[in-house]
C-alpha cells in the first residue's frame, strides 16, 4: 500500500472570521473594564501602530490614512504620528452630529496609535534593499492584523476611521463598503497630492489587511472556543 501524501491546513478550529467574536476579555462596558481587557486593548493598539511605522520606514507606501498623514507632516511641522493624532481627533469630532458613541478604546485608538507611529519610528531601521524593505511592509501588515484583533475583541469602541464608516452609513443609509471605500480612497488622494508616499506597500495593504485582520480574529474565536 502507498504512503498516505502529506497534507497542508490550519491548526484545528481556526478560520478566518467573517465577524468580531467575543473573547474572554471582551469589555461588558465602552467606559470600564479590567487590567487584562485594558491590557489587551493596548498591546492590539501598539502594535497596530508598530506595524505602520514599519510601512513608513519601508518607504514604500503606507496605509491610505497614513499617506494622508505623511502629506501633512510634509506640510506642517508636525511629526507623521502628530499628524495621524490630529487626524484622529478630527474623525472623532466628526462623530458628533452622526450621534456616534465612543469608549475609552476610541480615544486610546487615537493617542497609543500615534505615539506607536512616532516611538517605533525612531528606532526601525531604515534599509535600502529593496527585499528587506518589502519584508518591512509584509510584516507591518501581519502586525496590523493582529493588532486589529486584539483592539477589536477588546470591545470598548470602535477607532475613528471605523466610527465615521458606521456613523455616515446609519445616518445616510449608504451601504459600509461604498462609505469605506469613499473615506479610504479620499485620505489616499488627499495625502498623495500632499506629498504622501503611495506605492506597492499601499497596494499590499489594501489586498492583504483584511486577511490578516480575519486570521487574527479567527486565531482568537478558535482560543476562546478551546478554553
Amino acid at each position: 500500500m502507498g504512503r498516505r501524501a502529506p497534507t497542508t491546513h490550519w491548526p484545528a478550529g481556526i478560520r478566518l472570521s467573517r465577524d468580531v467574536p467575543l473573547a474572554p476579555w471582551s469589555a461588558a462596558s465602552l467606559w470600564w473594564a479590567g487590567p487584562t481587557t485594558v491590557t489587551v486593548l493596548l498591546v492590539g493598539l501598539w502594535l497596530f501602530g508598530t506595524g505602520e511605522a514599519l510601512l513608513v520606514a519601508a518607504r514604500l507606501g503606507t496605509s491610505p490614512w497614513t499617506v494622508l498623514a505623511v502629506g501633512i507632516s510634509r506640510h506642517t511641522a508636525l511629526s507623521v504620528g502628530e499628524a495621524t493624532l490630529v487626524i484622529s481627533l478630527a474623525l472623532l469630532a466628526a462623530w458628533v452630529p452622526l450621534r456616534v458613541r465612543p469608549g475609552l478604546g476610541s480615544i486610546a485608538n487615537a493617542v497609543v496609535v500615534a505615539l506607536a507611529i512616532d516611538v517605533m519610528g525612531r528606532v526601525l531601521p531604515h534599509p535600502h534593499a529593496v527585499a528587506l524593505r518589502l519584508i518591512m511592509v509584509l510584516v507591518g501588515i501581519a502586525l496590523a492584523g493582529v493588532g486589529s484583533g486584539l483592539y477589536l475583541t477588546a470591545a470598548m469602541g470602535p477607532g475613528p476611521r471605523d466610527g465615521w464608516m458606521t456613523g455616515l452609513h446609519r445616518r445616510f443609509g449608504w451601504p459600509v463598503a461604498r462609505v469605506r471605500f469613499g473615506i479610504e480612497a479620499a485620505a489616499l488622494t488627499a495625502g498623495w497630492l500632499l506629498g504622501g508616499t503611495v506605492g506597492v506597500g499601499t497596494a499590499l495593504f489594501a489586498v492583504l489587511v483584511g486577511w490578516s485582520v480575519a486570521l487574527a480574529l479567527g486565531v482568537v474565536r478558535a482560543s476562546a472556543t478551546h478554553r
